[in-house]
């Protein structure tokens, strides 16, 4: 007999379309699933699942994401240490703070100076 003349074993009145290579039995498109590369029905891929052992969770995941938020926190809490650090005459004659007062400090004149 071939896949032609079976029906699923779910539902009677619908043709075969996939026989599940763990059971042996014949399905119809709604009862079968795509697993490991290989069409195969429900109820056998819930009893392989079961059946491995930690296939239900994988904690590995958890761990990455905790290691990647440490680093990054890490990375964050250290620059912002050395930026902190940083004195802060190191910004005093930055291009937008205002000029010390009477330093004779003249953008126009080292300008005008350079271009001569």
């Amino acid at each position: 007999m071939n896949l032609l003349d079976q029906r699923c074993s779910n539902h009677s009145l619908r043709e075969a379309a996939v026989q599940c290579p763990s059971c042996k039995r014949y399905f119809c498109r709604e009862c079968v699933t795509e697993h490991q590369g290989r069409m195969i029905c429900v109820s056998c891929v819930t009893t392989s699942i079961a059946t491995q052992p930690g296939a239900a969770f994988k904690p590995g995941w958890i761990l990455t994401s905790a290691a990647g938020l440490l680093i990054a926190w890490l990375i964050f809490y250290y620059l912002g240490q050395s930026l902190a650090r940083i004195p802060s005459e190191f910004h005093a004659y930055s291009p937008i703070a205002a000029p010390p007062s009477g330093a004779g400090y003249q953008p126009a004149a080292a300008y005008q100076a350079a271009l001569l």
